[in-house]
């Protein structure tokens, strides 16, 4: 709804850059209330007089509450000192310029009116601010508020009081004109409350009629106490000072933004955003809950991954035969690298894992059982994982590294390494030692290893991968290739 020209391209000073981008932050405000498209004019180059020759459109907004009246974006436009009077005026006198004859343009008779923004005693733009006369005869209620509204705040533009100093409507998340308005007199009474923000009110529990109440007053009756404030509400929702709360009494949650109307530097009222946010805050409170249930989960499993791995290591120590014995101890490996995977997602909210956590916990466990000592060095990274993807690969790395340390190593060599990259669509993982080497005739399809057939089949089917080993001069390579998902 809003486009900008750079700052930095005119002729403005850095205070008055951060002003003007202060202003554009804020305007989508201004839009809303006077139904119209804002375009925001700053002097281009001085003469040898100091005076501009002319001016250039730095930005252009649009109104979320009626249709634009410009098709196309004019950011970026100049005009010479000439053109048009109301600019030239408004930015030589400070004055607002009003009640100009409607123009023609298009198909649209467009009203025109001209603002000076004022910053440090001079007028540093201009904001045209353009209608469609013909929507402007007939006005409702709501319409003729908001251009009162409007007009006060233009004012406060001219006088150098908006953007409010600390304001916060900034936020994308902040509350708009179309969510819900409130129009205060300078007591707090109601003078005016649209749709939105009468439902808004009701929800929260307010069942009569809140004009020509005091704000604060309903808010104190309406609130049940359960999430104090520093202030009472009364005093938040005067219009005294700018506020940005949520008002949350079990009922409904509010979004409250308080910005006080000042004139002649004195206050005269306020208006007050309301958004009703209670789905949405529902649902953020249903999400937080849903990731701590997810990581309390990823704990337990982890813990009975744990318990499991306890019981067959216990059950490896009565069996005699010595084979059984190897094969519990092979599946408590196994068990364990999966419970390191779980133990990392508990640890997260997300559902991705950083896969060189796991993999430094995997070496670590590896080489502490090794019986002989064994260089090992790494190369890349592997980076972020989906945990569909980071369990199998656990495993799989988990096989691929013992195997190297019990058969590759077991009675030569002393080298181990490790080397990660990633093409655009693949991660690469090659596992390699300088031991004994492959048998003659190996062939991996049909090996009666059980570490290597697990690698297969976790390979093809869960990474949607494949797995070649090789033997390159005294050395024996695992290349690893599979599609690398969410890794980063």
């Amino acid at each position: 709804m809003s486009s900008r020209y750079p700052v930095d391209a005119t002729a403005l000073t850095p205070d008055d850059q951060e002003r003007i981008s202060e202003l554009i932050a804020e305007w989508q405000l201004l839009s809303d209330l006077s139904f119209a498209d804002l375009i925001l004019w700053v002097p281009k180059r001085k003469d040898y007089l100091n005076w501009p020759t002319g001016h250039i459109a730095i930005a252009h907004t649009r109104p979320t509450t009626a249709a634009t009246v410009f098709t196309h974006d004019l950011v970026g436009r100049e005009i010479n000192w000439g053109d048009n009077p109301r600019i030239d005026q408004a930015l030589s006198q400070g004055e607002i310029i009003r009640d100009t004859e409607p123009e023609q343009i298009g198909e649209l008779l467009i009203k025109e009116e001209t603002v000076p923004v004022l910053f440090n005693g001079h007028v540093i733009a201009v904001i045209s601010r353009h209608r469609d006369a013909v929507q402007m005869r007939s006005k409702s209620r709501l319409e003729i508020n908001y251009r009162e509204i409007a007009h006060k705040v233009y004012r406060m533009v001219a006088e150098s009081t908006f953007p409010v100093a600390g304001n916060i409507y900034r936020s994308e998340s902040a509350p708009r004109v179309g969510d819900g308005l409130l129009r205060l007199d300078g007591n707090g009474v109601v003078m005016y409350a649209s749709p939105n923000a009468r439902s808004a009110i009701s929800r929260a529990g307010w069942s009569g009629e809140i004009e020509n109440q005091n704000l604060g007053s309903v808010f104190s009756a309406i609130d049940n106490g359960s999430l104090p404030t520093d202030e009472p509400w009364s005093l938040v929702v005067s219009g005294r000072d700018l506020r940005r709360d949520d008002f949350d009494n079990g009922r409904a949650v509010l979004d409250l933004l308080v910005i006080p109307i000042i004139e002649g530097g004195d206050r005269i009222g306020a208006i007050v955003l309301v958004h009703d946010v209670t789905e949405l805050r529902r649902q953020d409170r249903a999400l937080i809950t849903k990731d701590a249930t997810i990581r309390e989960i990823h704990h337990r499993v982890k813990n009975n991954l744990q318990t499991v791995s306890a019981l067959l290591r216990l059950q490896s120590r009565r069996v005699e035969d010595p084979v059984a014995s190897a094969a519990l101890a092979e599946a408590v490996r196994r068990v364990a690298s999966i419970a390191i995977v779980h133990e990392t997602l508990s640890g997260s909210s997300a559902e991705v894992v950083l896969f060189d956590e796991v993999y430094d916990r995997i070496v670590h466990n590896a080489i502490e059982l090794s019986s002989r000592p064994v260089t090992l060095s790494k190369v890349g990274e592997f980076g972020n994982f989906d945990s569909k993807i980071a369990t199998p690969l656990a495993l799989v790395i988990t096989e691929l590294i013992h195997n190297a340390l019990e058969h590759g190593l077991e009675s030569s060599g002393d080298s181990l390494s490790i080397d990660i990259s990633h093409t655009e669509n693949e991660c690469i993982v090659v596992v390699s030692d300088n031991g004994v080497g492959l048998p003659m005739g190996f062939d991996l399809e049909n090996s009666s290893n059980l570490g290597l057939q697990i690698v297969r089949t976790l390979t093809e089917n869960e990474l949607k991968g494949s797995i070649k080993l090789t033997r390159v001069g005294d050395a024996t390579e695992a290349a690893l290739r599979f599609p690398h998902g969410k890794a980063q």
